[in-house]
């Protein structure tokens, strides 16, 4: 496998460790960078970086067009990602002087065609409540199928992020107060209320870990049943096989739970400025798009119910 440049490495660690990126995004940066400068190299030969320009950013964009969601357009929030890795890359570049100007400036990104968030609905989130679907437990009654019902209770109850829930530290839960700390995006720290329901199954959950397991990691809430904290991976494959009993959608991920939290609070009347709190949005217009499953929703019970609809 085809290194990085030096200053590539420089880039990644300073993301990771100034920065405070979480490991997925830099992790998605080291793969976009590794496939750009394998495609430099395996298309225009070795080529500094002074001599990289534009058009060869473009044309390394151009082969990733040919990827396609579900609806048939092109991935636009992939090549969006790209370009941002790249801009980051060149901009940290110039700063550390090793460029006079970006090439990035004459790259633009793609319009992302909005869509509504998909989530799931009430009925189904009930099921994961009570650990049924189908009249059959979706989790066993051992130490990790606690842990594995928990992930999905604080997810569906906080709306928190996949890596902020495996970032979860012990100390950062008040029991007393009824309130989770999180460090969020961008290093910014955040408290979340939560309810009796869900304080009450964090603290069963913390009593079961101490007296079952041996040496258990207790400074991150969430473990595996060999003590070790869980990791985003082990969150999507839990989220992903329980979702996949109470729901039909397509997408079964951790985020798929943080819309179907936003989009409950918004159903059921919570004020938009609270939910942008405690998602964590830097703007409203994040927010906003939850906005628009409840007029859909008014949508229909009008044209099922108005006589002139």
């Amino acid at each position: 496998m085809m290194e990085l440049p030096p200053l590539a490495e420089q880039f990644l660690s300073y993301l990771l460790l100034q920065k405070r990126y979480s490991q997925h995004t830099v992790t998605s940066y080291r793969l976009d960078l590794f496939q750009f400068f394998q495609y430099l190299r395996g298309t225009y030969g070795e080529t500094p970086l002074p001599e990289i320009d534009a058009f060869q950013v473009q044309s390394w964009l151009a082969t990733g067009l040919h990827s396609r969601d579900e609806s048939g357009t092109a991935a636009a929030v992939t090549i969006r990602r790209k370009i941002s890795a790249l801009k980051s890359f060149f901009k940290f570049a110039v700063r550390e002087g090793a460029l006079a100007q970006s090439p990035m400036f004459k790259v633009v990104s793609p319009k992302l065609r909005k869509r509504l968030p998909v989530f799931v609905e009430e009925k189904g989130m009930q099921q994961v409540e009570q650990n049924e679907a189908g009249g059959k437990p979706l989790f066993t009654d051992d130490f990790e199928g606690a842990t594995k019902q928990l992930i999905l209770d604080i997810l569906y109850q906080t709306g928190i992020r996949r890596a902020e829930l495996v970032g979860l530290k012990q100390e950062g839960i008040s029991l007393y107060n009824s309130h989770i700390k999180v460090l969020g995006k961008g290093n910014k720290e955040r408290i979340i209320p939560i309810g009796n329901h869900l304080s009450a199954s964090i603290r069963a959950y913390i009593e079961r870990k101490r007296k079952e397991l041996e040496n258990p990691d207790l400074t991150y809430l969430l473990v595996k049943k060999d003590g070790r904290p869980v990791n985003a991976g082990y969150v999507y494959r839990t989220v992903q096989a329980a979702l996949a009993q109470v729901t039909t959608l397509s997408k079964k991920s951790p985020h798929v739970l943080r819309h179907t939290f936003a989009t409950h609070l918004v159903n059921n009347g919570a004020d938009i400025n609270a939910v942008k709190e405690l998602l964590g949005h830097a703007s409203l217009a994040s927010t906003q798009v939850y906005t628009h499953n409840t007029i859909e929703k008014l949508k229909k019970v009008y044209q099922q119910a108005h006589p002139k609809a």
